[in-house]
């Protein structure tokens, strides 16, 4: 990379971690101490107050990427981050699970992903923007390690509300980067024609790409509302649950960066994204299994999060990169914008009927429908081709 790459992936993967650090705080523990406000035991109830974050990220990520192609970037991503420092602050008063929803809406409502990643993609070249959006999956991936280990500890000490507000003030540490540190936008996507919605939406390639998004993210969020229960079922504490989930994360970096950086470069880049979407899959499928069993064991349950973390990491470095390199640069943004509006609805979906599944038919249940999502997707992926390098000129050849 060049210094201007490196400091555009750093800066940005930054804004990333300090952004998804706070959301990440809450997952492990909302669950749980959500139970605590009015109107905390219907489970059902709880799904939604997590899950609505992404339906308004859904909502406004498509409009915040067309505005970061015609306003900027940066002015774009300062607007987003000071909303979703406000909703941090909501949240953090809240006095009922109804405000509490409230304040996750609002933090939605900062839609920045779009703006943050077509800005990375404007600042890096085709050949190592795999790499820069890697480091910013690695980013999210280790400050939702260290959320693991430390959200059940602060939450002791500060309460729901209390991890809530510190999301606001990372929220506003994010802005100094921004402001400071990130490099300046380049201003050559303004003076570009101006892209329609059709046609981001005309594209196979990113049909499938967006889809896949959708579906990962929505099994993502659903397996939490049952994987919690499953290692306490086992015999693990809530205190620690952490001895599973960081060392699962941290070695499935290593198997990250020695499969998906060298063989894309052999051009096996879609035999290892087809690979990933199926060993996600078969977790499901091996949750599935440890659910009916009636007695988890904690060694399984660490093999399936640690292949699970190897298929997704793989797949959160490797779609939004594809996504910049099939889509015309002159709608890089409406395309990351659309992107990222399905990675929303995937959450928010996987909130809320990840609850839903939980209260009507139970763990296996919730399973056995992100098994089913996960061979939908493979199935629709599978005629993928990956997309050559400076791919914005091909993007018609593309799918």
């Amino acid at each position: 990379m060049t210094p201007v790459e490196r400091r555009a992936s750093f800066s940005l993967a930054t804004i990333f971690a300090l952004r998804m650090l706070g959301l990440f705080l809450i997952l492990p523990v909302f669950a749980i101490e959500a139970g605590k406000y009015p109107g905390g035991d219907d489970p059902a109830l709880v799904g939604l107050a997590m899950g609505i974050y992404g339906l308004t990220q859904a909502l406004l990520q498509f409009p915040f990427g067309m505005a970061s192609d015609r306003l900027g970037r940066k002015r774009v991503i300062v607007f987003g981050m000071v909303i979703f420092a406000i909703g941090s602050f909501v949240a953090a008063l809240a006095p009922s699970l109804t405000w509490l929803a409230i304040g996750r809406a609002l933090q939605g409502a900062g839609a920045v992903s779009a703006a943050v990643t077509a800005l990375l993609a404007d600042q890096t070249r085709d050949e190592v923007r795999t790499k820069s959006m890697a480091l910013v999956g690695a980013s999210i991936g280790l400050m939702f390690a260290l959320s693991l280990v430390v959200a059940p500890l602060l939450v002791a000490y500060t309460g729901l509300a209390g991890l809530f507000a510190l999301t606001g003030g990372l929220a506003l540490v994010g802005i100094a980067v921004v402001i400071w540190w990130v490099p300046p936008e380049p201003r050559q996507h303004k003076n570009l024609p101006r892209g329609r919605l059709l046609e981001v939406l005309r594209l196979p390639a990113l049909l499938r790409l967006n889809l896949g998004v959708f579906v990962l993210h929505a099994v993502q969020l659903a397996m939490w509302m049952a994987v919690p229960a499953l290692l306490v079922q086992a015999g693990l504490s809530r205190e620690h649950h952490w001895w599973v989930y960081l060392p699962a994360v941290l070695a499935s970096f290593f198997v990250m960066g020695a499969t998906l950086f060298p063989l894309e470069k052999r051009g096996y880049l879609r035999a290892v994204f087809l690979s990933a979407v199926g060993l996600i899959g078969a977790v499901q499928v091996g949750f599935l299994a440890v659910a009916s069993s009636g007695a988890p064991g904690v060694g399984a349950l660490a093999v399936l999060l640690f292949v699970f973390f190897c298929g997704f990491n793989v797949l959160e470095a490797s779609q939004p990169s594809m996504v910049s390199r099939v889509a015309p640069a002159h709608v890089r943004g409406a395309a990351m914008g659309v992107y990222n509006t399905l990675q929303s609805l995937g959450l928010f979906a996987g909130g809320v009927m990840g609850g839903w599944l939980v209260k009507q038919v139970g763990a296996q249940g919730l399973f056995a429908a992100c098994a089913g999502a996960m061979l939908l997707w493979l199935l629709v992926a599978w005629p993928m081709r990956a997309p050559a390098a400076h791919a914005s000129g091909l993007a018609s050849k593309a799918g």
